[in-house]
């Protein structure tokens, strides 16, 4: 049985998701960003006390199958960016498509319709945060941040940049501009 969970972004969140399974008694078989899979189902009861845990820590349990699918469209976007080191330039319709096994026009009428933006803003605001934390790491240049992060050139990067947060790469760069948001927030 899948459980689906609202705003896991991160390591941290799997980790903190799986201990309040455990602390019920519940030992999941996998936890992984918005998704907790169980051998057996919990009793409602359970799933509650779960639920009530997890509201207080920004986690949300979902039963509509319109909002698990909205998840998985997040989680998908969130690995691609934020985790996907092999393959930097990826149709994103056709990865969310063909994961889903749903029609792409369907995938993003239904995220406009429940988020209130497109799959594609949502995309481009996790490629800005990621820009935003590889500028702040200063490890990489901004040729080699346009690379990793798919972007045809640094000055497509630059003004997707500035349109998003107001700023070019290389002011947001300067100590006192960092205004980075979590991945929950986006």
């Amino acid at each position: 049985m899948k459980v689906y969970i609202k705003n896991m972004v991160c390591n941290r969140c799997i980790m903190v998701v799986k201990q309040e399974f455990e602390k019920e008694g519940l030992h999941p078989v996998d936890v992984s960003l918005g998704e907790v899979e169980l051998v057996q189902e919990p009793s409602a009861s359970t799933l509650q006390s779960i639920g009530q845990k997890l509201d207080g820590l920004g986690f949300e349990i979902l039963d509509d199958s319109k909002k698990k699918i909205i998840e998985k469209i997040k989680r998908i976007i969130i690995e691609q960016v934020h985790y996907n080191k092999a393959d930097n330039r990826f149709n994103l319709s056709q990865v969310l498509s063909s994961t889903l096994n749903k029609d792409y026009s369907y995938l993003s009428n239904l995220f406009s319709e429940v988020e209130g933006t497109t799959i594609e803003k949502y995309f481009i605001n996790q490629k800005i945060e990621r820009v935003k934390e590889l500028l702040v790491y200063d490890e990489l240049s901004l040729s080699e941040i346009a690379f990793q992060l798919g972007y045809s050139s640094v000055a497509h990067l630059s003004a997707q940049f500035k349109k998003v947060t107001g700023l070019t790469p290389s002011y947001f760069k300067k100590p006192g501009n960092k205004n980075r948001q979590t991945l929950d927030k986006i």
